[in-house]
């Protein structure tokens, strides 16, 4: 390639579950914009790596673009360790996680706007925004849109002997319509409609051969399932057990000019539970295990298979065989504690295997509902000393509409329930 897109950080870490841009006549060479997983590097170092170098570590971690849309946007999961497609209840960030939950949403309509400084430690520019908002059509149907904003911050495009072509500020969204609907009082599916714009190098001419760049652009959509049942008896003590599964992403591929090869988006499939129980009319706890796999071929950055050929080759390619499959599913783990309806604390660890990405952290957090109103904190502790992710928070404003419907609470709460209010 012609063009190498540089940005100079001073850390021992650099992000190998990269942004990659591939172009076809240009030899394969990919420039990578590092976002979620990390190495360790020299200081000072440039983000300009050669797609052969993954495989040179023996370690095949999953690349795909756009992966800011498997960051979790929300605090309430945030601090659940990225737990969230069988909770119990649904607020308004139901429809990242899983949008079948929206059809036993307890609120007539709920919005929410999170924000999340992104990598702090190494960029101050970097952040991402999700605004979402459901509105219920009736008992059993629901609709709703998000809004995911990704801004990567100023980035110094430089051609491959130094020379500035100029500080652009590469952003990237996706624009999502839902629909769920209750297919009976303990199961419901959702479907998701989705747009995503992913503009990386703002129309950059390659220095050299001329070609001009362009964001890439794609619909995918999701499928999704939820089941609960409300006051199961065991042990002599009432539960509230749910299962959820969303298939996340299924669709195209992303050009960034008109000759190169198209991408893999991340598509992605996350299976879980949740098991919820009243310790008393004030207190109630709720534990959470969601399992996540990328959907997306083990090797190869390029889109050597259609993106359905992609997805079914994806539980089967890997070249360590059935355990390295195994290493590709990340692990995530929570606990939720809620008092009243009007206080929430959150824990939860992520786990991922260190031969795909190596994340692992703890979670904290808490949450508030007054009335109509709520706000969500989350705080991320890798595991890992001075690692990127270190230090990172994320803010949830939610907001609740009209009345209640008449549904029991199932388990958790996102602020609305019928538990006893303390006067």
């Amino acid at each position: 390639m012609n063009q190498l897109f540089r940005r100079t950080i001073n850390q021992d870490f650099l992000n190998l579950h990269c942004r990659t841009i591939s172009y076809m006549n240009l030899r394969f060479q990919h420039v990578l914009f590092c976002l979620t997983f990390f190495i360790p590097f020299s200081s000072w170092a440039q983000i300009q790596l050669d797609s052969s170098i993954a495989g040179q570590t023996g370690n095949n971690i999953i690349v795909t673009s756009v992966p800011f849309l498997n960051i979790a946007p929300d605090s309430r999961s945030g601090a659940l360790g990225d737990a969230g497609v069988a909770l119990p209840d649904a607020d308004a960030n139901a429809t990242y996680w899983n949008a079948a939950r929206l059809a036993f949403a307890e609120k007539k309509i709920s919005a929410s706007l999170s924000y999340t400084p992104w990598l702090h430690q190494l960029v101050k520019d970097m952040w991402l925004s999700y605004l979402t908002g459901y509105y219920q059509l009736n008992d059993k149907q629901t609709v709703a849109v998000s809004m995911y904003y990704f801004n990567l911050g100023e980035i110094d495009f430089r051609d491959e002997s130094g020379n500035s072509l100029g500080v652009k500020n590469p952003r990237e969204y996706a624009l999502s319509a839902y629909f769920a609907q209750q297919l009976s009082k303990s199961f419901s599916l959702g479907v998701g409609l989705r747009f995503i714009n992913s503009n990386l190098t703002q129309g950059v001419a390659l220095p050299n051969t001329g070609v001009q760049t362009q964001p890439g652009r794609t619909v995918a959509a999701d499928i999704s399932a939820f089941w609960k049942k409300d006051k199961v008896i065991w042990f002599g003590r009432q539960f509230t057990p749910a299962l959820g599964i969303n298939l996340s992403n299924i669709g195209g591929t992303l050009k960034y000019t008109d000759d190169s090869d198209g991408e893999y988006i991340p598509a992605n499939l996350r299976i879980g539970g949740s098991l919820g129980t009243e310790i008393d009319q004030y207190n109630r706890v709720t534990f959470l295990l969601d399992f996540n796999k990328l959907m997306v071929p083990t090797t190869g950055t390029d889109s050597e298979k259609s993106p359905l050929g992609g997805v079914v080759s994806s539980f089967t390619d890997a070249p360590g065989g059935f355990s390295e499959e195994m290493q590709e599913i990340t692990i995530s783990t929570g606990l939720e504690y809620w008092y009243a309806d009007l206080f929430a604390a959150r824990a939860g660890y992520f786990y991922e295997s260190k031969n795909k990405g190596n994340r692992q952290f703890i979670s904290l957090g808490a949450g508030i509902r007054y009335n109509a109103f709520g706000v969500d904190f989350a705080y991320l502790i890798p595991t890992a000393r001075n690692h990127p992710l270190q230090d990172t928070v994320r803010f949830s404003l939610l907001f609740d509409f009209g009345k209640e419907e008449d549904k029991k609470p199932s388990g958790g709460s996102s602020g609305g329930g019928s538990s006893p209010v303390i006067n």
